[in-house]
């Protein structure tokens, strides 16, 4: 177990539907990174954009940008996450990875899809929810919309964070603010919420606000709110174990059964 946890969020622009040219803007971001982390966060698919066009982009659980993964996850002895488009059993999915150094693989598929962007009309909804252990942490994923929902990512498995990946535009950006620091408090868990900037294919504009809470709600970053950036930030078990015994409220919570 390791008392301190860095992780490194990755807020950047996408080429829009361009896989290679994204790998290769991420690489050169991981590559910049000079200190030991234990975690790198890139946005939801990280390697196209938010696009509905997924058929000339999609990979398998064989392709490209999962050996790209490997390669980068070994190369900074760091887990990675972020998610991409995946077919699979002729259905698509908006599907995260988490990738250690050693190579360990798991996966998230996004439950709630953006209705409002047709999403459901091109992927297909995930049903399960994920806990990672990793280094001691117990970590739940997330995926953009999925932050709508507090039922779904309510702390009834004791974790230690959540984090949510994501193309967020400008449009609702205040909701993404708020949404993310309920969680947390809510949770009593750090809340780390990774988004893009610029803009997409579609004319979207996106200006990042990646942040992580703590337990309390506190941001532990603000002056690279909007900056194309590498932005680190140390998660402390401490923090959590202190408030926790502390406030009990994690203790009064509801437990809410899915059909």
């Amino acid at each position: 177990m390791t008392e301190e946890f860095k992780i490194a969020l990755i807020q950047t622009t996408l080429e829009w539907e361009n896989p290679e040219g994204n790998r290769k803007h991420f690489q050169k971001k991981i590559e910049s990174i000079q200190e030991p982390v234990d975690l790198i966060i890139l946005p939801e698919m990280f390697t196209t954009g938010f696009t509905m066009n997924a058929a000339p982009f999609a990979e398998s659980m064989n392709g490209e940008t999962i050996a790209w993964m490997k390669k980068m996850a070994q190369l900074k002895n760091a887990a990675i996450t972020g998610s991409i488009i995946i077919e699979e059993n002729h259905n698509f999915y908006n599907r995260l990875f988490f990738i250690t150094s050693e190579g360990k693989m798991q996966t998230y598929d996004k439950r709630h899809l953006f209705t409002l962007a047709n999403e459901q009309d091109t992927y297909t909804a995930g049903s399960e929810k994920l806990i990672i252990e990793y280094k001691g942490w117990r970590l739940c994923p997330m995926i953009c919309y999925d932050l709508r929902f507090p039922v779904w990512a309510r702390n009834v498995e004791e974790y230690d964070a959540v984090f949510f990946v994501a193309n967020w535009p400008q449009a609702r950006i205040k909701a993404w603010d708020v949404l993310l620091q309920a969680r947390a408090i809510e949770n009593m868990a750090y809340c780390i919420g990774v988004n893009r900037i610029g803009t997409d294919g579609k004319g979207f504009e996106y200006v990042g606000h990646s942040v992580v809470y703590d337990g309390l709600g506190e941001s532990l970053n603000e002056k690279e709110f909007k900056k194309d950036d590498v932005i680190l930030v140390s998660l402390t078990k401490g923090h959590l174990e202190t408030i926790r015994k502390k406030l009990r409220f994690l203790e009064d919570r509801d437990f809410f059964l899915w059909p």
